[in-house]
């Protein structure tokens, strides 16, 4: 997926490099950015915030082959800065979107849709170890939390997940 070699590159100033590298990894960068905010947009600044932060810091990377995982905790706090900054106020679009039954027909938006129900502490795990195969133990460290609270917390979700399914959805097993 990375090449070694572009890392070192893109360490000693290579913007080709980079640019490689940011492309190699822009769809995982959506997915975990869509995974913590609500809206394309606010995932659009924090992507963009973390190629800046990323292209002026890369070379304090210590280890090349961490790249995705430094990459990727970079989005994560660009994603609670920006959490931190929004409101709570609900667009009346959303609320008719939620309340729609868009999905009925369609298990994999189903789980999609439930999988933006839960909150964030459930949804960031889920969302890194299913979806971007990240291990335990590096969502422990990317959320900076244990590896036993990364295994409990995907286990709350999973159950949650099923239980959302079924009662809402007609699918799995609750």
């Amino acid at each position: 997926m990375f090449s070694e070699k572009d890392i070192i590159l893109a360490k000693k100033g290579n913007e080709e490099s980079f640019v490689r590298l940011i492309e190699s990894c822009e769809l995982s960068l959506y997915r975990v950015a869509r995974g913590l905010l609500s809206n394309d947009n606010d995932c659009a600044d924090a992507i963009q915030e973390t190629i800046l932060k990323s292209f002026r810091s890369i070379r304090k990377l210590k280890q090349p082959k961490y790249f995705k995982t430094w990459i990727t905790r970079i989005l994560i706090n660009e994603c609670h800065n920006i959490l931190r900054k929004k409101q709570t106020v609900v667009p009346v679009e959303d609320i008719e979107y939620y309340l729609s039954d868009r999905f009925l027909g369609d298990p994999a938006q189903s789980i999609s849709e439930a999988i933006g129900e839960l909150d964030e502490k459930h949804r960031a795990p889920v969302i890194l170890y299913y979806y971007e195969d990240f291990s335990v133990k590096e969502i422990a460290e990317l959320l900076e939390i244990s590896t036993g609270t990364v295994k409990s917390r995907l286990n709350r979700a999973r159950a949650k997940l099923s239980v959302y399914l079924s009662e809402e959805r007609g699918i799995g097993n609750a």
